[in-house]
């Protein structure tokens, strides 16, 4: 995970101390019968932030701020800086990313462990959204909520064995299109993928989609078109197999101009072989 220091204003306020402590409750939960080490990367300025059960990675040293100038300065790490750190610090069998916002329910790493018995090398668990106005001594609480199935892509399971297939360009985290990144990595290099979309194992509080702010747009766009970019070189090896989730965002993130540029291709194209 990638902790961050702030304010009051933020919602990450109130969801990430939440977040921490589902963790540490997921992992004694677990411990008589599988060893989980939770580890975080962070910026040195959010350091403080990681709490004392979870291992801290070399500091981040680059954001998507080095990349491209973008409108309005947010210093979003690249999920490819994360993740590495991860692969380095850790020979597990199989990783775990999840936002920093998505909470755990305490039987959550034994339902991965019989999932991934099943034969499955990587797999998505979409959430389930609750109350945002549950605070932070309520846990219990937000245990028991049903709240409302969610279907985005938050949670990722991979073994560690395919990590070093994986190209995430310089696509950032905070963003849009991020989750698609992961989930098109994920399914272009497994032997074996799901996504679980009716699995109660993880939560978040509230559905306000900050990100989705358009003052925010630009760095929208960069994932974009990072993820067309990587998505033309699996197609082009030959890895997408057909899948339509893969080919669905190829086509999403192709640019209008492009879309234009092909349909009048099609266009000439048929009238030529039409003509008389």
């Amino acid at each position: 995970m990638n902790p961050v220091k702030v304010n009051n204003s933020s919602d990450l306020y109130e969801a990430q101390p939440v977040t921490f402590e589902t963790l540490r409750i997921a992992r004694e939960f677990t411990r008589s019968v599988a060893e989980v080490k939770l580890y975080s990367a962070q910026y040195p300025e959010d350091l403080s932030m990681v709490p004392e059960y979870v291992q801290s990675t070399p500091n981040l040293e680059r954001s998507i701020l080095d990349i491209a100038p973008f409108n309005k300065n947010r210093k979003l790490p690249l999920i490819k800086d994360i993740l590495d750190r991860l692969y380095e610090s850790s020979n597990a069998d199989y990783f775990i990313y999840t936002n920093v916002d998505i909470a755990l329910q305490p039987y959550f790493y034994l339902t991965i462990m019989g999932i991934i018995k099943k034969g499955y090398d990587a797999f998505t668990v979409n959430r389930r959204t609750i109350s945002k106005t549950f605070k932070q001594k309520q846990l219990t609480e937000m245990f028991a909520a049903v709240g409302e199935a969610h279907p985005g892509h938050d949670c990722f399971v991979f073994n560690r064995d395919l990590y070093s297939k994986f190209n995430f360009g310089t696509v950032c985290i905070g963003a849009d299109w991020i989750g698609r990144t992961m989930l098109a990595n994920l399914i272009c290099h497994s032997r074996k993928f799901k996504t679980f979309e009716n699995k109660h194992l993880t939560f978040h509080l509230g559905d306000d989609r900050t990100w989705k702010v358009p003052i925010y747009n630009d760095y929208s766009e960069h994932n974009k078109k990072e993820l067309h970019k990587i998505l033309l070189t699996y197609e082009s090896a030959g890895l997408m197999n057909g899948h339509p989730i893969p080919e669905e965002y190829l086509r999403k993130t192709e640019s209008s101009k492009l879309r234009k540029k092909t349909f009048f291709f099609s266009l000439k194209k048929f009238f030529s072989k039409h003509s008389t």
